[in-house]
């Protein structure tokens, strides 16, 4: 496997929800969490090694990269249930409007909510804030969206809703139950909210809604942070 330059988050670093969607999509199940144990390597080949229920990802000197693991029907039932609800597209586009990474951005060039990238080229959602605390932002499914797009877009948005300013966090670990893909150009929205923290670590929940309110996958996450640039 290997993770194209494009698909970076930190500069020199596969962004996580679409790393993770990559390695997740080798399992076939629609349901997987996965633990991202190094920054991600761009560009470079990567060894993928198969186990009952699981998939491990390792770098060129045989270290750990990231491993995926089925999750069970019952969690995974509990994560849909659990979705973030949903707002209509003015709502997510007027808290879009105040993204707080258009002036304060950890890793601007990020391929998910970097604010440097240009259209076409990453996904540019940009989730801002809604007055109950949740972050939303609006999204239009590209050309060549797939399973790791998905992952990706329910990445970002639900760490927007911990990142501050001198705050920067990473991803650590994704679970999510992709239940369908947008076509291309679809007009979606995605919300993201913050569950709890404790310590370096934050659990965040991202939802994802298609042009018309259907659920189409839900995650949640652990981030953390890590020292201001």
């Amino acid at each position: 496997m290997i993770i194209p330059a494009r698909f970076n988050g930190p500069t020199g670093s596969g962004n996580g929800g679409y790393t993770a969607g990559l390695v997740a999509q080798l399992l076939g199940d629609a349901c997987v969490e996965v633990t991202l144990r190094l920054p991600p390597p761009l560009d470079t080949p990567l060894t993928v090694a198969r186990e009952a229920g699981a998939v491990r990802l390792y770098d060129g000197a045989g270290a750990l990269v990231a491993e995926a693991a089925t999750v069970p029907a019952g969690d995974s039932a509990a994560l849909v249930a659990g979705a973030v609800p949903p707002v209509d597209g003015t709502a997510a586009a007027a808290a879009a409007r105040a993204y707080a990474g258009f002036t304060d951005h950890p890793f601007p060039a990020c391929y998910v909510c970097g604010p440097q990238r240009p259209r076409g080229d990453g996904l540019r959602i940009f989730p801002g804030r809604l007055p109950d605390g949740r972050t939303a932002a609006p999204f239009t499914a590209p050309a060549e969206v797939s399973a790791p797009t998905v992952w990706a877009a329910l990445d970002c948005p639900g760490g927007w809703a911990i990142i501050a300013p001198d705050r920067p966090y990473v991803l650590g670990r994704l679970a999510a139950d992709v239940r369908a893909l947008p076509r291309p150009g679809d007009a979606c929205v995605v919300v993201g909210a913050l569950l709890s923290t404790q310590g370096r670590k934050a659990v965040v929940a991202t939802s994802l809604y298609g042009p018309g309110g259907a659920l189409l996958g839900a995650a949640r996450a652990t981030w953390i942070s890590i020292p201001a640039a």
